[in-house]
């Protein structure tokens, strides 16, 4: 007859199991986390190794603060101001239009809306985030230039100094990434504002405060970090966006005014970089250059001001 081995439990046994796992998992983080690390750190010394020849070949000043974009000129002229302004004002008013709608649909969805309409809404937001964005550029180009034309012909009717754009301009461009930064910040802010603890509510409404009130003076508040990192990634899609504006701002190197044909910075490598050569190319790297600097100043400031906000709120 065989005995039947009885399985015996081993504290010091598992202990080192544990310790085992937790140590390889330690290692893996670890190592994932340096990949993560090393990533940025090449992309930043990528783009300032490829991007800063140009600045001392054909100098700073004439690159970042000329507004003359000539570069297959017979003297050609790299002058980019004008490309910095647009995507500076661009941003901006794309962020002021579209950020106050998604926040007020983030928690409409997480506090208002019934089940049964969040139900509809919510899946809504989540294709307008799947969509390409030369969709939205056509969408632009056949329903959003037009209605902007109509409106340009009515405003500079006999004028002899307008240059007419057909209606791609910046006005256009800027509704256009107002409405592609809809979705990333619905429903970041959305998640965040669900994650806050429940008896902050409670404790709120039982002081006597409407359900408004919670909303602003707690809710909102409470949820502040995970709304910012919604907005710092609305910026992200703002900034980089190319395609989509490409299609209804005109491309055009012009003072960002409202009814101008403008060019950002992404338009500019991405509609010259495939003919581009020495210092033409050399340029377009530095505007790249422009553009990461812009993004990491941005997202450096927003968290500064989260932390402030935090500090002084503890």
């Amino acid at each position: 007859m065989t005995k039947n081995k009885e399985k015996t439990f081993s504290i010091i046994g598992s202990h080192k199991t544990k310790s085992v796992v937790e140590h390889t998992a330690q290692i893996i983080f670890t190592i994932c986390a340096f990949f993560a690390v090393l990533a940025v750190i090449s992309i930043t010394i990528y783009m300032f190794v490829n991007g800063t020849p140009a600045l001392a070949k054909v100098g700073i000043t004439d690159i970042l603060f000329h507004s003359v974009w000539k570069p297959t000129a017979a003297t050609p002229e790299f002058g980019i101001l004008f490309v910095i302004l647009t995507s500076v004002i661009g941003t901006f008013l794309a962020i002021l239009l579209g950020v106050p709608i998604a926040l007020m649909t983030a928690i409409f969805l997480a506090e208002v809306a019934p089940k049964r309409l969040a139900g509809i809404v919510k899946p809504a937001v989540e294709l307008l985030a799947g969509i390409p964005s030369v969709i939205y550029g056509l969408l632009g180009i056949l329903i959003l230039n037009p209605v902007m034309y109509k409106l340009e012909t009515a405003i500079f009717k006999g004028s002899e100094t307008h240059q007419f754009t057909g209606g791609a301009n910046l006005i256009s461009a800027v509704i256009v990434l107002a409405i592609m930064i809809l979705p990333t910040v619905i429903n970041i802010s959305e998640s965040a504002i669900k994650a806050v603890p429940g008896h902050l509510k409670s404790a709120s409404l039982a002081l006597g405060a409407s359900h408004i009130q919670t909303i602003f003076k707690v809710i909102l508040p409470a949820a502040k970090s995970g709304i910012v990192t919604a907005i710092v990634l609305g910026v992200g899609r703002a900034i980089g966006e190319a395609m989509a504006i490409s299609l209804v701002s005109g491309s055009s190197v012009n003072f960002p005014l409202p009814f101008n044909s403008v060019r950002f910075l992404t338009t500019a490598i991405v509609s010259e970089m495939g003919y581009a050569s020495d210092t033409h190319r050399q340029v377009l790297f530095t505007i790249g250059l422009v553009l990461f600097v812009f993004i990491m100043l941005i997202n450096i400031s927003l968290n500064t001001i989260l932390k402030k906000g935090n500090v002084e709120h503890e």
